[in-house]
């Protein structure tokens, strides 16, 4: 072959373009660069059909080009699992405070807890040259996760959830001795029957607060443990405490997952007929704005989500600028914020003394 011709193959090669591949192999450009990407989320007969057209095109992989990922652009990715919850509008506000000091901006993403949605905005922002990924773990996250991100060369920093082995750089609070205080505060008032309400054991931040919750019973010597599993929205709390309630021997003080739940569950003790903090303790996790304005004012425990925030970007931008730094942990401390919905254990219910009618009864 001639100089002239390798130069006009060469041309040909370098101007084919992932649409002009996607339209061969009658796919989207997104597909296209996710196979390049070697993603997971391409089922293998359309892996197959994409390499195939690649091959035939004569699509030459520009890694100089992809090479210039690794400049930084200033923005971090921030994926959480429900944008709803009021504790991670204080979170997000949080990290743009800090972010914005440094001249960053985030991009934000809703997992709804689901891995394949997870993944694909992951991918997404890899697309998009983020500096790096402040990750709360949607559930069930594979551990394996991690690993890919370092691979991408995508510092992450975990945030309110952890998954894998340590070290690895975290944010979050101590949920086990929040829900301790919980406990011991309830004890202290002379409750004997607490329950907890709503999450799953498939998380760190649940089992963190199953263990404070079973721990403190123990040392308080308690032998009622009822610990109803259920996602963690006003509903599951407005159904759950009814049926708790039902129960022949019903719990006079319940600790929620979070401030969602015990909202829930005060509603349901309204639509009993019962007082909440009179008739049965609520307490809830998180102490969102709301918690001072329902009625009664719930107590909570307060997680800090917007020092949480603050400290997952420092994390973030301490391991961007430095990647090979030592893992840190920034793990916060709660406090209890005790309100209206946690009174003194309710006493039993004893007839009535007979009215004075002016003869012996």
């Amino acid at each position: 072959m001639t100089s002239k011709r390798r130069s006009s193959a060469t041309h040909r090669e370098s101007s084919v373009t992932l649409q002009d591949i996607a339209a061969h192999a009658g796919v989207s450009r997104s597909t296209v660069s996710l196979v390049l990407r070697g993603s997971s989320l391409v089922a293998e007969p359309t892996r197959l059909k994409v390499q195939a057209s690649i091959k035939g095109l004569g699509y030459v992989y520009n890694r100089g080009a992809a090479a210039l990922r690794g400049r930084r652009t200033s923005t971090l990715g921030v994926v959480v699992y429900d944008i709803a919850n009021p504790f991670f509008g204080a979170m997000v506000a949080g990290i743009d405070n800090a972010l914005s000091r440094e001249g960053y901006v985030s991009f934000l993403a809703n997992s709804e807890d689901s891995p394949r949605r997870q993944e694909r905005f992951l991918e997404r922002m890899r697309e998009h040259a983020v500096d790096g990924i402040l990750l709360c773990p949607a559930e069930g996250t594979d551990p394996s996760l991690i690993d890919t991100l370092n691979a991408w060369g995508m510092p992450c920093i975990q945030v309110l959830r952890h998954i894998g082995n340590p070290p690895f750089d975290y944010a979050g609070t101590d949920f086990r001795e929040g829900v301790c205080q919980a406990v011991d505060h309830l004890a202290a008032l002379g409750h004997e029957r607490i329950a907890f309400l709503g999450g799953h054991a498939e998380h760190s931040a649940t089992r963190e607060r199953w263990q404070g919750y079973r721990e403190a019973l123990d040392r308080h010597r308690l032998d009622y443990q009822r610990l109803l599993r259920s996602k963690v929205t006003r509903r599951d709390g407005f159904e759950l405490i009814q049926q708790l309630m039902s129960e022949p021997t019903p719990p006079t003080a319940v600790i929620c997952h979070n401030d969602l739940v015990a909202f829930g569950a005060m509603l349901g003790l309204k639509r009993l007929g019962l007082t909440p903090g009179a008739d049965c303790a609520v307490i809830g996790i998180d102490d969102v704005e709301e918690a001072e304005l329902v009625d009664p004012a719930l107590t909570s425990v307060a997680t800090h989500p917007y020092a949480i925030g603050e400290q997952a970007t420092r994390l973030a931008l301490r391991r961007i600028h430095d990647p090979k730094g030592a893992p840190e942990q920034a793990v916060l401390s709660p406090r209890l914020q005790v309100r209206g919905s946690c009174g003194a254990r309710p006493q039993p219910h004893t007839a009535s003394a007979p009215a004075a009618s002016g003869q012996m009864p």
